[in-house]
């Protein structure tokens, strides 16, 4: 599925709901995507039309409001009854709320409606992945399995291989404790900000152990706090702004007071062997990331999602994440002063693989060829 024109219509829930997912009821989870999305909201019986209709009986992914509300005469649904659906006329509309109230199938050839069953996929091109967006029935038996669908729709589709395939059991655990306290995202965010500035001073000391330990979870409360805003849809400016800002300043810091901690061992680096590690990866991070940005400039797309190659490389590319794992082997083997030096050479290696990748862009895209995500399919 493929959005097609931009819309803002209203929306309105129709039918009542007492079940909550991640602590919200379907009117105020539907309210709160609306208006993150900029859309008009309705809470007061049904919108004149066009206007989108979603059933409060059902959960879903914020995906499919986003794309239904961009497309009028467009829904989903489920067992043929109707779940979100755009309605571009007013008989249209009675139609579609006669039929969310009575929980029966809907039948109306004026409208392009899509089965779910069939399994129709969505782009996110935020989350960098191309899937079928949860939805179901929102009932009791249903909670915690839409609540591990909506947690995992949360997730990067294309992100190191840490975030992806061991932080999301740990994380899920604590994001649904956090909802279930009423903990926000931003409230993560400073406890993970706090063991990071901590893990740092730890490195500076040379006691990597528990500076990579409280670095541990700190990276799992990076996750969790971005999870936590996505699946109680409490995502703002500030939080998207304190989260990436501490994303992107702090692994510089990591590796100097890294360096400067292996005095502590005794395997204090030479000054050469030193400012080269440093240029490496710091000087090396920040091309990356100049990388990254004239990519997105040039094609309006993340270098990441380009090829599957690129989206494979990402799991193991010089970012933070990995390079831990690096850093934690070689400690493990007693040499964390070789594991800097592995940094900083796997940072040049992952600099010219970016380098490379955005100059045969720039040269498929002069020969003709149009640069698209591999993620979009044939769609």
């Amino acid at each position: 599925m493929t959005q097609q024109n931009q819309h803002s219509p209203e929306i309105t829930v129709i039918g009542e709901n007492a079940v909550r997912l991640w602590g919200l009821t379907t009117h105020e989870r539907t309210r709160r995507i609306a208006q993150a999305a900029g859309f008009g909201w309705h809470d007061n019986g049904l919108a004149k039309a066009p206007c989108v209709l979603v059933n409060a009986g059902f959960a879903f992914d914020p995906g499919w409001l986003r794309y239904i509300a961009a497309n009028p005469g467009a829904g989903i649904t489920l067992g043929g009854v109707p779940v979100v659906v755009h309605a571009r006329t007013q008989a249209e509309a009675d139609a579609v709320a006669a039929a969310m109230q009575a929980d029966s199938a809907l039948i109306l050839p004026t409208l392009d409606l899509v089965a779910y069953e069939s399994g129709p996929t969505l782009e996110n091109k935020e989350l960098r992945k191309r899937e079928v967006p949860f939805l179901n029935r929102l009932v009791p038996e249903t909670v915690r399995p839409l609540e591990r669908a909506s947690y995992f729709g949360a997730y990067k589709g294309v992100t190191d291989i840490l975030t992806k395939y061991l932080w999301p059991e740990w994380a899920l655990v604590l994001t649904r404790i956090a909802a279930k306290l009423h903990v926000t995202p931003n409230m993560v965010t400073a406890v993970g900000a706090i063991l990071c500035v901590v893990a740092t001073f730890l490195f500076a000391k040379g006691d990597y152990w528990l500076g990579m330990g409280l670095g541990l979870i700190f990276m799992v409360l990076d996750t969790v706090d971005g999870k936590l805003a996505r699946c109680t849809i409490t995502s703002s400016w500030w939080g998207n702004v304190f989260d990436h800002g501490i994303d992107l300043v702090h692994p510089p810091f990591w590796w100097y007071f890294w360096g400067l901690g292996l005095a502590s061992w005794g395997l204090a680096l030479s000054p050469d062997q030193f400012w080269f590690a440093m240029i490496a990866i710091i000087g090396g991070y920040v091309v990356q990331r100049v990388i990254e940005g004239e990519f997105i400039r040039r094609f309006g797309m993340h270098i990441h999602v380009w090829r599957k190659f690129d989206s494979d490389f990402r799991l193991i590319t010089a970012r933070r994440n990995p390079n831990m794992v690096i850093l934690a082997a070689a400690t493990l083997a007693g040499r964390p002063d070789i594991g800097l030096i592995a940094v900083a050479w796997w940072t040049i290696i992952s600099l010219v693989v970016h380098a490379v990748r955005l100059i045969q862009a720039m040269a498929a895209k002069a020969g003709g060829t149009p640069i698209r995500s591999w993620l979009q399919g044939d769609a």
